[in-house]
């Protein structure tokens, strides 16, 4: 007779690049964790994606502005699941963010923000955010700089799972 049976762990499957792409392309909100004082520092952030490189909007004060000037290693979260959570996938990057200061590059990545709000038909609200009041037209995040642009570059590791 055989005694105690370890149960066996089942892991979550990976994704394959095609899958964590189309979820990445998607999405607009991810988490960033920031390395902070004692304990990380984690935040969400608009994205946008242009197939290679993942950029943020950041205003321009707070911990989070803090925590990137001493340290621009961060972790990126992206995730996407159903409400009663039956299907769920994420992508965890892994790297380092980099202000954008080409100032063509940078009117680029906010005119892509600006479509980002008009497409997928965000509240102005999430203008605040952006260093905006909610009663700016979107407009107003390409016109105005009064965030910073910041790009997610050097990725070391992705892990990218989903369920069954």
């Amino acid at each position: 007779m055989h005694i105690g049976t370890a149960m066996e762990i089942v892991k979550i499957p990976r994704m394959d690049k095609r899958d964590y792409d189309r979820l990445i392309e998607e999405g607009y909100v991810c988490r960033i964790a920031f390395q902070g004082e004692k304990y990380p520092y984690i935040a969400p952030f608009l994205y946008v994606f242009d197939g290679k490189f993942l950029y943020f909007l950041s205003t321009k004060y707070g911990k989070k502005l803090e925590y990137f000037r001493k340290s621009p290693y961060v972790a990126v979260e992206i995730e996407k699941y159903s409400r009663d959570l039956s299907s769920f996938t994420f992508v965890s990057l892994q790297g380092y963010l980099e202000e954008v200061t080409d100032s063509i590059e940078k009117k680029i990545i906010r005119e892509e923000f600006v479509t980002l709000v008009k497409e997928r038909r965000l509240s102005t609200n999430i203008l605040a955010a952006l260093g905006h009041s909610p009663q700016d037209p979107p407009e107003a995040i390409a016109l105005e700089e009064r965030s910073l642009v910041w790009k997610l570059t050097g990725v070391k590791d992705l892990v990218a799972l989903k369920n069954l």
